[in-house]
């Protein structure tokens, strides 16, 4: 039997060559802000990928939301979770704390990216 070796982050970056530099993300909510912004541009027909820009990123869009998935199903977060993580990252904002309105909401995103921190660093997209 022969073992696989699974794309990872690492792996990933390896394969841009010496002049492109792999830069990983400085927190779990600039990794979120960033798939939201993806995953919306593609809901509007653009073909996003993750090495077009002028930064190449360690991840697809779908490997944070596929995170975001191992967390729900591990029950480490809940549906109401994820759909603020949806609300403010199609705002592309983080809910503030100080605006009474926006209080509930910034706890649970706070929560929710707490929990999506370690995941997304084991990986190599959150440095």
């Amino acid at each position: 039997m022969v073992a696989i070796a699974r794309p990872t982050a690492t792996n990933r970056c390896q394969s841009f060559g010496p002049y492109r530099r792999c830069e990983p993300f400085r927190d779990a909510e600039e990794a979120w802000l960033w798939t939201m912004a993806a995953l919306v541009a593609r809901r509007e027909g653009a073909r996003y990928t993750a090495d077009r820009g002028k930064t190449v990123r360690p991840c697809e869009p779908d490997d944070v939301v596929k995170c975001l998935d191992a967390l729900y199903r591990r029950r480490r977060i809940d549906l109401v979770h994820a759909r603020i993580l949806r609300i403010w990252g199609e705002r592309q904002a983080s809910p503030n704390p100080a605006v009474a309105s926006e209080r509930c909401d910034w706890k649970l995103w706070r929560e929710a990216l707490d929990r999506m921190e370690w995941p997304l660093r084991v990986k190599g997209i959150v440095g």
